[in-house]
């Protein structure tokens, strides 16, 4: 817990201050009266400006809500009804929906390939074609003209002009009798263009009451119209399917019949060059003497010769490289090493046997015996005789490794020197058949050409003939159901947005209302302790209220006093001044609440109305305003002279006496100073209802000669702007700010409860309900 800080003359600076900001007013504090005077016109401290960061608190956004709870609903009330209005009056419109089925692949009768479309059949970019399709305005010319809609009117007559369109016609000059009668002097140029806007406009109509649904995960799509009549929707949805599937067929037609034209020219074409170029490659042949063994993959002999010498040539090298690299591995072997077929050698896997049991024989009896025993010697005699033996199997693989070795290289260089003869025949054929080569392939290619384009003529000439639709019509429109308006909908809608509005509008009432309403307030915005809060009175005077001890509202005073108490080091402050930043905060009835708080406690109690402007406690005591404060500071009486009894224990009071012209003057003399010093050894509290701090020099003056200053606040009225200047000037007049008071405070209004009970003062109000209901009548 943070100790108080001790000034000069043994009062305390309350914990809860903010270090930050003593720390910062110590290097200007110099001793007036015996305390030291803070002089500094910071009013928040940096701790205190710290403690804006990024988190979002929600139980404050709550709290805002529940105070300002009337603005959400009323905007969601407003909202509700204009929506519940609007929908009433809108025209109902009727919605009928005809199934299609859109096949990606239609019944193969043919297979011709590339009569389908080019993308994949799991690729929704064909499905996406054809909703487009659906909805294009080439066909809502289509239906249009198959339901004679131009003729008839009756899309016209079901679709009314909304009051806007109607009104945009007549000033436009084509709407009423002035407009038909403007038309019959109209060149048949500007008739062909009123019909051509007319038909333009009947077509946007029809398409803004097509609608597409596709049904998820299937081949399927609904054709959804609207409109005011349920019969034309019906008419108007299976019209549409219809004529969908109608120009799909005639697409596909026109499709297959261009390909077909377009193909028979260009095997015509095709046809020629082929011949031409037939001629030039025999005409060639005969000339060179190049004879082909036929086939398109087969060469001359020559050729083909070189090709099996090749082959063979790389086989003998691969052998020869196989053998070198056994030889190479036999010349690197040495004493009992398995290579090769040594290890494949089933002597030689005997006689490794043999040795190793041997051997194992000798190290078990080298244990009893030694080398030299007679039966050691016979084994070491076997033991190399099975080595000599290894040794001689292994110089016998060596020597055939050897001589495979060189058969596989001779092999390799008889192959070299026929390869080297057969080389010299070819590159005399390739030097004469360059230009044989070119009429060849220039023949093969017209070749495929023509034989490719024949085949796909007469694949598309069958296919053209037996192609089915891959579009189909599932279910019919049926007569056309009410779609919208939607009732629940637009309410649920309209409920929806209301509230977001009225959220809107309470956090943005709350973003312009800059008052202090709440104890954190004061900390957050002022940096004051907040030595107590007071309940706003509903329909009681303070002076009733206060008449029941166990009130909310008495108990709140008592919790006041109790804290200035706790205040300093010696107990509350000896001379407290009572200030507020504007005029009506409660100071008064504050002043004169702790002042009889304290005299309830046994103390001498001296109340000092000092507010020489607006003076008001001879009222509230009913006592004589004759002499007061001002005849003392204008020397025209004496401290014994203006101070009244009350009628209170222990409590008297110095009432403001006659409104001086020049307050700040009088104020401002040696006279007030030398009051308190006197009234400070005769009293033992000594309570100054103060003016105002903004606007006024009274409030500084006095603060500057009071022990402390304790600063109220109204909740929901005081503005932060303005309680800060109240404060900075305080401190300018290096006044020791106590704390602060929040008086006049709803919970409700706020949207939160305080401590202990001062959501719904109950805590308080302990004798009873009928108490309670004190402060919330």
């Amino acid at each position: 817990m943070q100790k108080n800080q001790s000034d000069d003359d043994g009062h305390r600076r309350p914990a809860n201050l903010p270090t930050a900001a003593h720390d910062r007013q110590q290097a200007l504090t110099f001793p007036v009266h015996g305390r030291p005077q803070p002089l500094s016109l910071d009013v928040l401290p940096q701790a205190d400006k710290e403690g804006t960061g990024d988190e979002i608190d929600l139980l404050s956004y709550w709290r805002i809500l529940v105070k300002r709870r009337w603005t959400v609903l009323g905007a969601l009330a407003i909202v509700l009804v204009t929506t519940l209005v609007g929908t009433l009056l809108m025209t109902p419109i009727y919605r009928a929906s005809a199934s299609l089925q859109i096949d990606r692949d239609t019944i193969k009768v043919v297979d011709v390939q590339g009569m389908e479309p080019i993308e994949g059949s799991g690729d929704r970019d064909f499905y996406q074609t054809q909703y487009e399709l659906l909805q294009s305005r080439a066909l809502a010319e289509r239906v249009v003209s198959q339901l004679n809609l131009a003729q008839t009117g009756e899309l016209e007559r079901i679709s009314p002009h909304s009051p806007w369109a109607k009104l945009m016609s007549m000033l436009s000059g084509n709407g009423g009798d002035a407009g038909k009668n403007g038309r019959s002097g109209e060149t048949a140029a500007q008739k062909d263009t009123r019909v051509e806007d007319r038909q333009r406009a009947l077509v946007s109509a029809f398409a803004d009451g097509l609608s597409i649904e596709p049904v998820r995960n299937s081949r399927l799509v609904r054709v959804n119209y609207d409109s005011p009549d349920k019969r034309f929707s019906q008419r108007a949805a299976n019209a549409v399917a219809e004529a969908f599937i109608a120009s799909n067929l005639e697409r596909r037609f026109d499709s297959s019949s261009y390909a077909k034209g377009y193909l028979e020219d260009r095997l015509q074409e095709l046809k020629l060059k082929l011949e031409d170029s037939e001629r030039k490659l025999v005409g060639f042949a005969q000339k060179e003497q190049i004879v082909s063994t036929g086939g398109e993959q087969s060469g001359s002999l020559s050729e083909q010769t070189l090709g099996t010498l090749n082959a063979a040539l790389g086989k003998a090298k691969e052998d020869r490289i196989r053998a070198e690299s056994r030889w190479r591995q036999a010349q690197a072997s040495r004493g009992l090493v398995m290579f090769g077929d040594a290890g494949s050698n089933s002597i030689i896997q005997s006689l490794q046997q043999n040795r190793a049991t041997l051997m194992a024989d000798y190290q078990d009896k080298l244990r009893l015996y030694k080398p030299a025993y007679p039966l050691m010697q016979q084994l070491k005699g076997q033991i190399d005789e099975v080595d000599k033996q290894i040794a001689g199997e292994m110089g016998n693989i060596r020597s055939s490794i050897q001589a495979e070795y060189l058969a596989a290289q001779e092999q390799e260089r008889l192959l070299n020197e026929q390869m080297t003869n057969v080389k010299g025949e070819v590159l005399d054929l390739q030097n004469r058949s360059i230009q044989y080569n070119i009429y060849k392939r220039e023949v093969d290619t017209n070749r495929q050409l023509y034989d490719g384009l024949l085949q796909r003529y007469k694949e598309i000439g069958i296919a053209g003939g037996v192609s089915t639709n891959n579009i189909s019509i599932v279910d019919k429109a049926d007569i056309g159901s009410k779609y919208k308006p939607s009732l629940t909908r637009n309410l649920a809608l309209g409920g929806l947005v209301g509230l977001m509005l009225g959220v809107l509008l309470a956090l943005g009432f709350e973003y312009l209302d800059d008052t202090l309403k709440t104890p954190e307030d004061l900390e957050k915005q002022l940096g004051l302790a907040v030595l107590g809060v007071i309940p706003k009175l509903k329909d009681i005077t303070p002076e009733r209220a206060l008449l029941d001890s166990r009130s909310a509202f008495a108990e709140a005073y008592r919790s006041v006093r109790t804290a200035l108490q706790f205040s300093t080091a010696h107990g509350s402050p000896k001379t407290l001044l009572i200030t507020s930043a504007t005029p009506n905060e409660g100071k008064s009835t504050t002043a004169l609440t702790l002042a009889r708080n304290f005299a309830q406690l046994g103390k001498r109690v001296l109340l000092i109305d000092a507010d020489l402007r607006n003076p008001s406690q001879h009222k509230i005591l009913n006592v004589s305003n004759t002499k007061g404060l001002s005849n003392l500071l204008a020397g025209a009486a004496k401290p014994m002279d203006v101070i009244i009894e009350t009628g209170e224990p222990n409590l008297q009071i110095m009432t403001s006496g006659p409104l001086p012209p020049n307050p700040a003057e009088l104020l401002s003399g040696s006279k007030l100073l030398s009051l308190l010093t006197v009234a400070a050894e005769k009293f033992d509290k000594i309570i100054i209802d103060g003016p105002p701090v903004l606007g006024l020099a009274d409030a500084p003056i006095l603060s500057n000669v009071a022990h402390a200053t304790l600063l109220v606040v109204e909740a929901g009225e005081t503005r932060i702007g303005v309680a800060r200047n109240a404060i900075k000037r305080l401190q300018a007049a290096r006044a020791f700010v106590v704390g602060g008071l929040l008086t006049k405070y709803e919970s409700k209004q706020a949207g939160r409860g305080y401590g202990y009970g001062y959501g719904d003062y109950s805590y308080y109000s302990y004798g009873g309900k009928e108490q309670a209901k004190l402060t919330e009548r």
